[in-house]
């Protein structure tokens, strides 16, 4: 599987075999091939409609990092709407292209009916095209690669793919890394911008390279329970597989390999983070962890500490602003219970494969949180 139409191949075999689509794969397949001639096209004429790519940089971007539901999109569009820098909009990673964007934006109401991200249920993940996305994406749709292909389609294969996805077998890291740089200085021309915002969670497993490939941005790693991330992402990524492919409808057996296959792969974005994080292979002063239990109850104490990290200006805007989300979430309450056992899981099995990441990054909180403002 080491190119697109190889990849191409194998989704097209699962779409037939496990969602009994054979149609619209061939379809998607056209439309995504004439969009990739268009887009090439369209970048290769921004340079002359736009002289400022060739002078632009995006070697400081503020990057966060940490496995699904752990508070990644709340903080990238936190920070992109307070003025840290531009997040990449789902739009963009679809039509990197800026002349291209500048000709479907009208458009952009219809393009919402073709979007993978109708198939995202609003109360658990509310995005659009015109939503600041986890940059993840845009290796997607660029490549046909990447872990979201792994978790939505390739994991339900027969043979299991898993080692294609893992850096130290197949790094893909240089391509990668070479096509958001692009994308991002397109994002910064865009937004007239100076800093990028992004969200990757794949870096995980190659944090090292990305620290090397962009030797002046930083890193915010956030950190959640992982008893309530593995529940909350299997849900989020069933609920979309359900809309578009009757997921709960399919035989026992696949479902149980795919819930076997993710879980794995959850577990080794974790695993690898701290392997590279505990023996020093991660420069350290470049990251910022960020606990998502801290997040809800001392979101004031974290950003000033955040802030002090990035070299960014609180300024009293931004102070007014982070007291006012710091109110909110406290009075936060999830809406979603999850059942373990639904995807074939315990508590007990959870903690113990996860032991190693609860005792390095989340002990038992010894900060103070602000105290409650007198009534």
């Amino acid at each position: 599987m080491d190119s697109t139409l190889s990849r191409m191949g194998h989704l097209y075999r699962i779409m037939r075999r496990a969602f009994g689509r054979r149609v619209l794969p061939i379809m998607v397949a056209l439309m995504w091939c004439v969009l990739r001639a268009i887009i090439a096209v369209g970048m290769a004429l921004d340079h002359l409609f736009f002289p400022k790519l060739g002078r632009v940089r995006a070697n400081r971007a503020i990057v966060l990092v940490g496995n699904p539901r752990t508070g990644t999109t709340f903080l990238q569009r936190f920070l992109a709407d307070k003025g840290f820098g531009c997040g990449m909009e789902l739009f963009m990673m679809l039509y990197p292209s800026l002349i291209i964007q500048k000709l479907f934006r009208p458009f952009l109401p219809l393009l919402e009916r073709i979007s993978p991200a109708k198939f995202h249920a609003s109360k658990v993940h509310d995005t659009s095209l015109s939503s600041v996305e986890t940059d993840d994406v845009a290796v997607l749709f660029r490549y046909l690669d990447g872990f979201f292909l792994y978790g939505f389609f390739l994991a339900f294969d027969e043979p299991d793919h898993y080692l294609h996805f893992d850096p130290r077998v197949r790094d893909a890291s240089r391509r990668d890394f070479a096509w958001l740089d692009k994308l991002w200085r397109r994002s910064l021309v865009l937004h007239k911008s100076e800093r990028n915002v992004a969200k990757l969670f794949s870096l995980s497993t190659r944090l090292p390279q990305f620290l090397k490939a962009f030797p002046e941005a930083q890193v915010l790693y956030l950190a959640r329970d992982p008893l309530a991330i593995i529940p909350s992402t299997m849900s989020l990524v069933t609920g979309a597989l359900d809309r578009g492919f009757g997921f709960w409808k399919l035989p026992e057996e696949l479902r149980k390999r795919w819930f076997e296959r993710v879980y794995r792969g959850l577990l080794l974005l974790l695993d690898r983070f701290h392997e590279e994080w505990q023996s020093g292979a991660i420069d350290r002063s470049r990251v910022f962890l960020v606990r998502y239990d801290r997040m809800m109850v001392d979101f004031e104490g974290l950003m000033a500490e955040m802030c002090k990290f990035l070299g960014h200006e609180i300024t009293p805007a931004l102070r007014a602003a982070i007291a006012e989300q710091g109110g909110k979430q406290r009075k936060h309450e999830s809406e979603h219970k999850y059942d373990l056992a639904k995807y074939g899981l315990t508590e007990e099995q959870v903690r113990r494969d996860f032991a190693f990441f609860y005792d390095a990054f989340l002990p038992p909180m010894t900060f103070a949180p602000p105290p409650a403002p007198k009534s």
